[in-house]
Formats: C-alpha cells, sequence, structure tokens
C-alpha cells in the first residue's frame, strides 16, 4: 500500500500543510526541529492511532489549537481511500472514511504501518512496558478489535487497582474492607487480558524465526537473536497461552489463589500488563549484555520481523504490503548496517526516510526528496535525475 497525499492542519508544528507522494522511498530532508518526523508521525498515526513519540494525543495537536486534523489518500492495488482522524485535546477522536463519518476504530487495518526510529534502541535496554507496546501496535494492525480490548483492559485494571488500594487502606485502618465487586472486576480481567496473552503469544511464535532472520541479515552473523514471553502467570508451556481460553482460565485461577497477596500490596499482580518480552542473543539476556551496536542491531531486527510479517499476511490476503519508516535512522548506523538496511528495504511498496542532509539518504534507494524548513515541505527538484518517474504508483 501507498499514501499518495497526506494533509496535515493544526498538526504538531503544521498550521496547514498537503503533500503529494510517491511509492518507493520518499526522503523528508531538514536539520532538527524543522518538523520532518511530525510528517512521518502523522502516517503512522493511521496506523495503530498511537505516536511513537509520546504516549497522549494531546501533544500532537498544534499549541493554540482545540483540535488536528490528518487526512490521506491511501491507495491498495485498484482500491484508493481517504481517511480522517480529527484528533480532539482532552475528548474523544472523530473519524471519516471517503467524507462519510465513521467511528475511529473502524479506520483501524486500512493502513498497515512499521516504524523505526532512534528511540526503539529502548526496545532492548528499556522498560517493559515498551516491548510489550511494540507487540500491541503489530497486534492492532492485525486484528483491530484488539485496541479496543486492550483499552478496555488498561481501564479495567486501574480501577480494579484502586479498589485493592482502598481494601488495602480499610484494612490499616482497622476496618473490614468492602470487596463485594471484586468478582466482578477479576472476571473482566481473566476475560480481557486472556485475549490480549494469547494474541501477544501468538505473535511471538510467529515473529521468532523473522527476528533471527532479520539480526543474522543486518549482525552479518555475529550471534543468534531470539524472543519469548515472560508471563506473569508464571512458567507455563508458552504455546498453551496461544489458546484464548486456557489464558483466560488460567489468569481467573491465579487472580483468585493472589487476592490476598494483592489485598496486602494493594495492586494487581497477575495480567498482560506485567508481561515482558524476553530478547537473548546467544543464551544472555540482551537488555544486561548487548553493546551498543548489538542493542541497534536488535532494535532495527524486530521492526523489520514485524515488517515481513505484515507483508506476508498482507499478500496473503491479497493486499499490497505494509509501508515502512526509517526516522533518522541511516545517520546511526554504520556503513555496512546502512548498506544492509537500504538492500533489505529497497522493494518496500513504499518507505519513508527522514533524515538531517541528503548524504544520510542511501542512493541506491533513489529517494524522491522533500526539502522541509520551519514546517514547509518543498519538492527538491534540484535532484532532477528522473530516476523517481517509475516508482509512482
Amino acid at each position: 500500500m501507498f499514501i499518495s497525499h497526506l494533509a496535515l492542519d493544526n498538526f504538531r508544528s503544521y498550521e496547514h500543510v498537503v503533500v503529494e507522494l510517491a511509492g518507493g522511498a520518499n526522503a523528508f530532508i531538514g536539520l532538527n526541529g524543522q518538523g520532518k518526523t511530525n510528517l512521518v508521525e502523522a502516517i503512522a498515526y493511521l496506523a495503530t492511532f498511537t505516536s511513537h513519540r509520546v504516549a497522549a494525543d494531546t501533544a500532537l495537536v498544534r499549541a493554540g489549537s482545540d483540535a488536528a486534523v490528518v487526512r490521506a489518500k491511501v491507495s491498495d492495488g485498484e482500491r484508493s481511500q481517504v481517511l480522517e482522524v480529527e484528533i480532539l485535546a482532552g475528548r474523544a477522536n472523530r473519524a471519516r472514511l471517503n467524507r462519510a463519518p465513521v467511528r475511529p476504530r473502524e479506520l483501524l487495518g486500512i493502513v498497515h504501518c512499521v516504524v523505526f526510529a532512534p528511540e526503539d534502541l529502548a526496545l532492548v535496554k528499556g522498560d517493559p512496558s515498551e516491548r510489550r507496546r511494540f507487540l500491541d501496535d503489530v497486534i492492532v494492525q492485525f486484528t483491530p478489535r484488539l485496541a479496543g480490548v486492550k483499552s478496555d483492559y488498561d481501564k479495567v485494571v486501574r480501577q480494579r487497582s484502586a479498589l485493592l488500594k482502598s481494601a488495602l487502606g480499610q484494612r490499616r485502618a482497622g476496618r473490614t474492607p468492602d470487596l463485594g465487586t471484586l468478582d466482578v472486576w477479576d472476571a473482566q480481567v481473566a476475560d480481557l487480558g486472556g485475549q490480549l496473552i494469547a494474541a501477544r503469544t501468538q505473535l511471538v511464535e510467529e515473529l521468532r524465526p523473522y527476528v533471527a532472520q532479520a539480526y543474522h541479515e543486518v549482525s552479518n552473523g555475529q550471534s543468534e537473536a531470539g524472543i519469548a514471553i515472560k508471563s506473569s502467570l508464571g512458567e507455563i508451556e508458552e504455546r498453551a497461552f496461544t489458546d484464548v481460553s486456557y489464558a483466560q482460565a488460567e489468569l481467573a485461577r491465579q487472580l483468585a489463589e493472589g487476592r490476598e497477596r494483592e489485598i496486602t500490596r494493594g495492586v494487581t499482580l497477575v495480567g498482560p500488563h506485567r508481561d515482558d518480552l524476553i530478547l537473548t542473543l546467544g543464551d544472555l539476556p540482551a537488555r544486561h549484555y548487548a553493546s551498543h551496536g548489538e542493542s541497534w542491531s536488535f532494535a532495527l531486527a524486530l521492526k523489520l520481523a514485524s515488517y515481513e510479517l505484515l507483508k506476508e499476511r498482507d499478500h496473503r490476503e491479497g493486499h499490497s504490503g505494509p509501508i515502512l519508516i526509517l526516522d533518522d535512522v541511516f545517520a546511526e548506523l554504520d556503513t555496512a548496517r546502512r548498506t544492509t538496511l537500504a538492500t533489505m528495504v529497497h522493494d518496500a511498496d513504499q518507505v519513508f526516510i527522514t533524515a538531517a542532509v541528503p548524504e544520510d539518504v542511501p542512493a541506491e534507494l533513489k529517494a524522491r526528496r522533500y526539502l522541509v524548513h520551519e514546517s514547509t515541505v518543498e519538492r527538491d527538484d534540484a535532484q532532477g535525475t528522473g530516476e523517481d518517474d517509475d516508482r509512482e504508483r
């Protein structure tokens, strides 16, 4: 798939901009702080309704405005659709599909996109929440309804934990806590959480060979990369958790058995919100033993693996492949990794690259270049080779 037109209103630093784009490689070039990452952030937002830079949508709305609008024309084979999301500060978003109002979640699954950015080093060295988010962003593109499941689960866990904290306070004050609604929250945590556990476990099983292959290529075979789920439910055969009913039943059982311990702590101790994605190089945990270069290679392998898996699924279902975004990446890579990455992505349906200078964009990608300066975007006609004309779709 590819985006042929992108329009932004009051998004980040942009008051208004319209950009015509091409298939193949597109490079946004400009110094730091000029707005190039804001463009690819808007594109990626259409795939998951999340930003790879911030947790809250409020930061996406231009200062002094009440709402931001992201509008894009998306083509998949012979089919084109116009997607529009209105991001409302402090309120629920609104959406349109081909100019008709729809629920925002109805847009999920239309755009498939993978982003790789310097912040992705946190996938290797950062907290478990970074790795859970990585898995969930891929899952939502496979199964859009799970975005609602994840949102509902987070709300239920917050409410259940608030009840446990209140019960702890009542006990400390010498009163008998009111736990009349805890069974209701347990049932919802088990239902929603079991779905997430099963989806994540299945994704990890499917990603595993792609991660191993991608790391082998990016690192020139220096080590063997592995991934596995570490569940808060304990040491249970990983494959068992791909069954939704089993995951739900096991989560319900452990919530019941651990109730006293949770009341004592005042927090929900089991569930997908406490899981982790374990990354290994050989027999060693990458989080503690990977060098800077190995961490870069592993983070890149995770993103390339998710891209390849999305592409395979898309092709199997009769769609064109996902969009790939490389945000300020090539400047961070050594020559060997730059060349390897360029070779691995050169045939993508559409790639977006951000770079501070043209020299950071590998020549072999033959990218159409756009100059970004103070939130204005202009086609770099000076490149003038015409080589990108055959990349139009």
